[in-house]
């Protein structure tokens, strides 16, 4: 990939990750969390993990997401969960948003997940024991 196309991408990122974290504030989402796995994987540049307060707002949260994602030129590649709403993933390519109720955010820990490693959350996780 050449440099400029490299920059298009970032920029196309960056433009889609400010449309999901509006979505998501829009509907007021809790505990949202960016995380950058560029290096960690090829399939996205972007995760975006955010909390609903029920299944209900889950699933509003993700439908709110895809109508901004539209809104901007992105058909998403794929929502997965909508039908139990306890965790929707959506798949936008270069942003992966996850919205889950807060126990099944716990229980799974996705920030852990991808973050293990991580000197910033290496840290965070040092202080909270502290």
């Amino acid at each position: 990939m050449s440099q400029t196309s490299q920059r298009t991408k970032a920029a196309d990122t960056a433009s889609l990750r400010k449309h999901v974290i509006d979505a998501l504030e829009e509907l007021k989402a809790k505990d949202i969390r960016e995380i950058d796995v560029r290096g960690k994987t090829s399939i996205a540049d972007l995760l975006v993990i955010a909390s609903g307060t029920s299944a209900r707002h889950v699933k509003s949260i993700a439908d709110e997401v895809v109508k901004f994602a539209k809104k901007a030129g992105v058909m998403p590649i794929g929502v997965e969960g909508e039908q139990e709403a306890e965790w929707v993933l959506v798949d936008l390519g270069d942003v992966i948003v996850h919205v889950m109720l807060p126990r099944i955010r716990e229980f799974y820990g996705l920030e852990r997940l991808w973050t293990v490693g991580d000197r910033e959350a290496d840290n965070q996780a040092a202080v909270g024991a502290g």
